[in-house]
């Protein structure tokens, strides 16, 4: 449907447990980082997808609904995951909006805390633009692209527990995204929306 551009998928590691951790812009996004990993993955989404035709075609690809009011039940779900050695894609801004990574919930810092797997950003661009909503479906061969970074090992470095080692995690998965997603646009020529959400269809 769209003229998409995959960019680092031999960076993401083939085997073993994995988060994929996506900036987030559009309602496309997820279905996106689903089709161009190079491998199966399980992504979260927000539960009121889970409805009629659609969600019985994420419940059969193993989505992982989330309740954006209490997101425990969606992590302990993809932990069960990537205990098993999969792979699990993420939002950490939640919702949809800019895609700048600006802002971010500890679910994914936390996730890899519990698993020990790398967190590989990514960034996903050209699915929404300026004045678009985030329910907008892009144009037909609007060009997107979506890149791979280089894998964030958060088990190096000097070992902490608890509160400590998510709130750790939670800054240096962060920056990685905003960085990686800035470089990515400028690499692609792709700009970020300038605005924030519209109202969702």
């Amino acid at each position: 449907m769209w003229s998409t551009t995959v960019v680092g998928a031999e960076r993401v590691p083939r085997q073993g447990p994995v988060i994929l951790a996506a900036n987030h812009i559009g309602v496309v996004d997820g279905p996106l980082v689903h089709g161009c990993a190079p491998r199966g993955t399980h992504v979260l989404v927000k539960v009121e997808m889970f409805r009629g035709p659609v969600g019985a075609v994420l419940r059969a690809a193993g989505q992982i609904p989330v309740d954006r009011r209490n997101g425990r039940p969606a992590l302990t779900a993809a932990l069960a995951v990537l205990r098993r050695g999969g792979a699990v894609g993420i939002f950490p801004e939640g919702v949809r909006g800019r895609g700048d990574a600006s802002s971010a919930r500890a679910g994914v810092a936390w996730l890899a805390v519990a698993s020990g797997a790398p967190v590989v950003p990514v960034a996903v661009l050209g699915t929404r633009r300026t004045g678009e909503s985030v329910g907008h479906l892009p144009g037909l061969r609007r060009r997107l692209v979506v890149e791979f970074g280089e894998p964030v090992s958060l088990t190096d470095g000097e070992p902490l527990a608890g509160r400590q080692a998510v709130a750790r995690a939670h800054e240096r998965v962060g920056a990685a995204l905003r960085t990686h997603v800035r470089a990515a646009s400028e690499r692609a020529g792709v700009p970020l929306p300038t605005d924030g959400p519209a109202a969702e269809i």
